[in-house]
């Protein structure tokens, strides 16, 4: 299934209220399991004992999928304990808070919502709980729905081992081991009725590798912040499908790794300009706008199926009969935002006839505030101090610049952003050529990931960095936490020793 004209995908706790939609929704996921659902009164048990562990994923306010959860003492059972007895004969009065692993108990997508990775985000919570609640990791007993078609000629070690080895495809367990869960033991007669499994299922387990012993004083919960950025190479394309097609690629890459933003460059669209070469370049470009729409929903769409939130870049644009250039923000719950070029360069005003925008703001992400300036905007330090006091955490600068000394314009520049807002800075450009397209033939980049000075950080200021002028994706962690720590404890306070007794930034607009 691909996500289309959908309006928000949204991650929330299971209540009461959803009870009757939820046991439709297990009696259509388990059509060959008899008594395929819980009654109503196990989930309100689960629900007032630990609401955290109990989650659904609704989607445009249906739900799509469901994981149910309980925290257990793992040495009062054995590697062969049975679903029954796990679950204390189906009461989960085994639950407590006590306890080190989460065990889970329940998960499952819809049939139509399958195929849109709604899975993987209901894993992903339970790791970030079990990583909150500093559990030593996450247990449960894995089906193995496609045993029956073997379970004649191989035993179910057998069976697990071919399908390690994609010799034999397991939907269910193949997602698992994907996930990163590692099977550990064989359970047999786990789930009584489950004969597409022969009763068999597979211990499968994560660790967390953050875990803590309680006796051990407990830090602040950091809140790592990993970051996608696309290098992306300038090349022909025969139309908009082929071009989003390698941004789908790029997406899937960085998404793959986890990342929680994926950072696309300024007019990335650019190639598309080459069938409009014949036309005067003030022309090509507004026959290039006709495209940001689609590329926009697209892009919406990549976000919500792919779990990430998706820098745009930029596009031209046209608005009220006026050449733009905008990008968005795509957000992985569905939701999307506009940004503006502030400052449009001379190139852009003498060839294109291009307009400066008036909107500059902050934006609310799942990973914090996050601000975007497109390249040229970068060299005006008054735009992102703007930001910075509406507590901004990351800035994102997509840029394209041809030439050397442009890019060290935009990269010295963004450093200093770093530095004097005391924030993390993240620049991604293009590289390549493109001989058949006016005004945009050759690109020089070297995408990069700053940091602020100080001990916490690297000593020059630099998290992680590009090969230049080479096509790839660059990867990199940024801890928010040290940002809230050098606001109060930092070698200096930019910030804070600012004498606003005698300057101040403001907005005129």
């Amino acid at each position: 299934m691909e996500i289309q004209n959908k309006e928000n995908i949204e991650l929330k706790f299971l209540s009461m209220n959803d009870y009757d939609e939820l046991k439709k929704a297990m009696q259509l996921s388990y059509k060959t399991i008899a008594d395929s659902y819980w009654e109503e009164h196990q989930i309100r048990f689960l629900i007032e004992k630990f609401q955290e562990g109990q989650v659904v994923i609704k989607i445009d306010g249906e739900i799509a999928g469901c994981a149910l959860s309980i925290i257990v003492k793992y040495d009062e059972f054995t590697h062969h304990h049975t679903y029954k007895e796990i679950t204390g004969n189906y009461t989960f009065d085994t639950h407590t808070n006590d306890g080190d692993i989460l065990y889970g108990i329940d998960v499952f997508v819809k049939p139509k919502f399958r195929g849109i990775r709604l899975g993987r985000r209901l894993y992903d919570y339970r790791k970030e709980l079990c990583e909150k609640l500093n559990l030593k990791g996450i247990a449960f007993g894995g089906r193995i729905p496609n045993y029956h078609k073997y379970e004649n000629e191989l035993l179910p070690k057998e069976y697990i081992e071919k399908v390690k080895r994609k010799e034999i495809h397991d939907p269910v367990l193949n997602f698992q081991i994907s996930n990163d869960f590692h099977p550990s033991k064989i359970l047999k007669g786990y789930l009584e009725g489950d004969t597409e499994s022969g009763e068999f299922a597979v211990l499968l387990e994560w660790d967390n590798i953050y875990y803590e012993k309680p006796s051990k004083k407990m830090s602040a919960n950091k809140k790592i912040v990993r970051l996608g950025l696309i290098q992306w190479q300038m090349r022909p394309y025969k139309n908009l499908e082929e071009l989003l097609q390698q941004a789908e690629y790029f997406i899937d890459t960085v998404s793959g790794y986890r990342s929680d933003f994926a950072l696309f460059p300024e007019f990335f669209n650019a190639p598309l300009m080459a069938e409009n070469n014949h036309l005067p370049e003030s022309e090509a470009i507004r026959e290039l706008a006709k495209h940001t729409h689609n590329i926009v929903q697209k892009f919406s769409e990549f976000a919500m199926s792919y779990n990430i939130n998706i820098i745009s870049g930029s596009m031209p644009e046209i608005k009220d009969g006026h050449l733009y250039n905008v990008g968005y923000l795509c957000r992985r719950d569905g939701t999307i935002d506009r940004y503006e070029k502030i400052h449009v360069t001379p190139d852009e005003v003498k060839v294109w006839g291009m307009q400066g925008g008036n909107s500059i703001k902050t934006f609310d992400t799942d990973c914090g505030k996050i601000g975007i300036l497109i390249c040229y905007d970068s060299e005006f330090p008054e735009l992102s101090r703007l930001l910075a006091e509406e507590g901004m955490d990351i800035l994102f600068v997509p840029f394209l610049t041809d030439t050397q000394n442009g890019y060290s314009r935009v990269r010295h520049c963004s450093q200093a952003r770093a530095i004097e807002n005391e924030c993390y800075v993240a620049i991604a450009g293009s590289v390549g050529n493109l001989p058949n397209v006016h005004n945009m033939d050759m690109q020089f980049a070297q995408s990069m990931v700053f940091t602020p000075c100080d001990f916490a950080f690297p000593t020059n200021g630099i998290k992680a960095e590009a090969t230049p002028n080479t096509e790839m994706v660059l990867i990199a962690d940024v801890d928010i936490d040290l940002l809230t720590e050098l606001h109060e404890f930092g070698s200096v306070k930019n910030l804070k020793d600012r004498r606003t007794d005698i300057f101040e930034v403001k907005r005129t607009i």
